[in-house]
Order: structure tokens, then sequence, then C-alpha cells
């Protein structure tokens, strides 16, 4: 009977879709209004293809957002160097700016359609995969599908379950089996994202670790670095980094409760949202602080309290700049942003306790020494203080939390050993087809 409830609804979503997805111009253009979307490319997202299909194998591989695009760009190059074309989609104009910063002319680069028929099937009759690998926790009905009828074997890589999501799931167990049977493996991050893609009926479901551990550190313009440490010279610096709304607020308290203890404090703060910069910095000057933005490329002065962040792809030029980063969207709202960068670039990381998008990452960085979870502004204020004033306890976490990102690394490894079976069909096909060109 569940089975029949799952294709039932499956079903409906299908045609309701489908009768839908004329009528979905009008949002998409409100989108592209609010920045949220390419205007100019736009059409992508119905499926209409921006480039014609190479010849030869085709990965399509879809990583959601800025950090998804990050976690897979070490595995992109990888299957790069093996000669197989790839079509990377992304679903926000920012991870499209990361994959152009970082991959180039090297991938094609696509919005991903919508998760409506028309829209999917447009995408896969012109492309035409070989192989689907998508990253995380993208779980798109519709594609899944559609990529399933085509017998288009389908992959999820460093593939992650929040509670919610799990617990969501759970409740529709019926329909996600009748998804998930659809995928030709899950490779998981942690042991915890393995048993619950199993437990939803995932088949064969192996653990790699976490992609972003194998990243490379994330780059930086050593001019820009340069000039702004020039300017910052021998201050003491702390930063507020992938913040949520209401931590830049926290921030600002923390700031003006250390500056009689550190006068010449200096607090960075990157929002997770760049767009909100004005009213940041409407809300910081209000309080009588003096901002700088990066975006107006401003000056840090003597007098400047803040330097606020406000642009995409130069978390290593922010992080480079102190030792001490409070991570956010961990006080005000749930989930955690991802440290590992942070202790990469030798950091102390402090986090709220709502981390648990990242258990498994948080969890091995404070069992090593190198991250510390605070409850609320106070303790924040505390623990940045307490850093401040202790080279040696500082040092010490920064030497433990790059110690424990060595020790996670190896995803990507494990990552290529379970795509084998699938990418090693596709390099032959390339090598014949290529030796073929030549006779």
């Amino acid at each position: 009977m569940s089975e029949r409830w799952a294709r039932a609804i499956l079903t409906t979503y299908r045609w309701v879709g489908a009768a839908a997805f004329p009528m979905i111009g009008g949002y998409i253009v409100w989108r592209a209004g609010k920045g949220k979307e390419d205007r100019v490319r736009r059409h992508e997202r119905y499926g209409r293809a921006g480039h014609p299909r190479p010849d030869g194998p085709l990965i399509w591989m879809h990583a959601a957002s800025v950090g998804e695009t990050m976690a897979v760009i070490g595995l992109i190059e990888h299957l790069l160097g093996y000669g197989i074309n790839i079509v990377l989609t992304t679903g926000t104009v920012t991870s499209a700016q990361v994959a152009e910063e970082r991959l180039g002319e090297g991938v094609i680069h696509q919005y991903v359609p919508l998760d409506l028929k028309p829209a999917v099937s447009r995408f896969l009759n012109h492309w035409q995969p070989d192989l689907a690998i998508m990253a995380e926790s993208e779980i798109w009905p519709m594609t899944i599908l559609e990529l399933g009828a085509r017998r288009v074997p389908q992959v999820l890589v460093n593939g992650r379950l929040s509670d919610r999501s799990f617990e969501r799931w759970k409740k529709r167990a019926y329909l996600a089996e009748a998804l998930f049977e659809n995928l030709a493996h899950v490779v998981a991050q942690s042991e915890v994202d393995g048993e619950r893609f199993r437990t939803l009926g995932a088949r064969p479901v192996t653990v790699s670790g976490n992609l972003k551990v194998d990243t490379h550190a994330p780059p930086v313009e050593k001019e820009a670095l340069a000039t702004l440490e020039e300017q910052i010279g021998d201050r003491e610096t702390w930063a507020a980094v992938s913040t949520h709304e209401g931590e830049e607020t926290i921030a600002a308290d923390v700031h003006e409760k250390l500056k009689s203890r550190h006068p010449d404090l200096l607090t960075i703060i990157v929002p997770r949202h760049p767009e909100r910069a004005d009213a940041l910095e409407e809300e910081f000057t209000a309080r009588g602080l003096k901002v700088a933005r990066r975006s107006r490329n401003d000056t840090v002065l003597a007098e400047t309290n803040i330097l606020l962040g406000d642009t995409i792809g130069e978390m290593g030029l922010y992080l480079r700049l102190t030792e001490v980063a409070f991570v956010g969207r961990s006080l005000v709202q749930s989930g955690g942003q991802n440290p590992i960068e942070p202790a990469r670039l030798g950091t102390a990381v402090l986090s709220g306790c709502n981390v648990q998008n990242f258990r498994d990452a948080y969890r091995r960085l404070i069992d090593a020494g190198g991250a510390r979870l605070v409850r609320d502004g106070e303790m924040l204020a505390g623990g940045v203080n307490f850093l401040l004033n202790n080279y040696s306890a500082r040092r010490t976490m920064i030497k433990a939390g790059r110690a424990a990102v060595d020790d996670m690394s190896g995803a990507l490894n494990r990552t290529l050993q379970a795509l084998d079976p699938y990418i090693h069909p596709l390099i032959v096909k390339s090598r014949l087809e290529g030796d073929e060109g030549h006779g």
C-alpha cells in the first residue's frame, strides 16, 4: 500500500509541476530582481542550454551553493584529469562566481534546471549525461526520477542529512525509499549520515568523511592581503565569519564590551549574505562605530572599529587577518557553518552550540582542543578576550585545529574509490573515442 502511495504522490508531483511550469516565469523574474537569479542567464533555469554539448562522455555534477561547490572542486579537478567532460550546475549566483574563479573554462557551468519535468527533460535531452553526481543533501524528486527513467547512474557524494531533514523523510519513509532506490550509490560524510541514508532505503552506502577537508585552502590575493596587513599594523583582531542575521549585532556587542580592555581592537565581520551589508553598516554607524567596507576598498584607519567583509570569495583574505574566529549560524540560527576553513587557516575557532549540520567536524575539533563552543554573546566576549590575552592558549588551539583537520583528510580518495565503477567505463570510452578520432 505504501509503495502504491509513493508512486501516486510522485506522479501527482510530476504533473502538478508540469502544469505549473508555464506560470513559473514571474517567480524567476522576481528572484532576478532581488539578485537571487542571474538575469542574463535565467533561461538556464528552464533547462535551456547555454552551450553546445561537447563530444564524448559527460558527467553532470551538481553543487547547490557555495559550500557544496567548494567541496567538490578537488573532485572535479581530479575527474578533469581523465579527459572527461563535466557540466557543473549550481543554484545560486554566488556559487556560479566561485565556480568561475576556481575552475574557469575547465568545466561548463550552467544554472540547475527547476525541478519540474519540462525543465529537467529539456536539460537531459541536451546534455545526455553518462553519470550524475550530486553533492551533499540535494534531493530533487523530479530530477531523480527522470535520471532513473533514462537509466543514468546517480551518485550522491559528501552526503549529509540534517536532523530536521532526516525526521521529515522518516515520516515519509515510503516516499524516501521510492526516491533513494534510484540512487546507484550514496557516499556519506559520517557514520551517522550513512546510517540515516540506509534507514531511508539507500543502497549501497559508504562513508568517506567530509570532502571539504580535502579542498585546497581558500586562495588570497597577495597584494590585497599585504595592503590590509599594513593598514591594520599590530592592532589586535578577531573575526565573526559566515554570520547570519542577529549574529552581527552580537559581534558588535562583543566589540563594545572588549573596547576598554583592548583599545586598538579591530573586529572583522563577514556576513554569509553580503547583500545585507548596507543595513549592517547603517546599524553599526548608528551605534557610533566606524566601519570600513571591503566592497568599497575602504582604508582601515586607526579609528576604524569594524571591517565589514561584504565580498564574495575572499574568506581566505579575512581569515588570514586574524587568529581568532567565531563561526556563525550557530548562536541565533541553528545548523552551524563549516569550521574547517578557519581551523586550516590558523585560527582558534569559537562557535555557538547549534552546529548540528557539522556535528562530526566540530566534535573532532573540540576533542582535539582546536575549537570551543559558547552559549551566548557574553560567553563569546569572554572567549575572545581570553584568547586575545593568552598567546600560548591561542597558539595551542590553532595547532590543535590544524592537526585535527589533517586527521580528517582522505575523503577525496575514498570518494574516488566509490566512484571508480562508474568513472572507469567513461575513461575507457573517452580513450577509445579519442583513438577513433585520430584513426
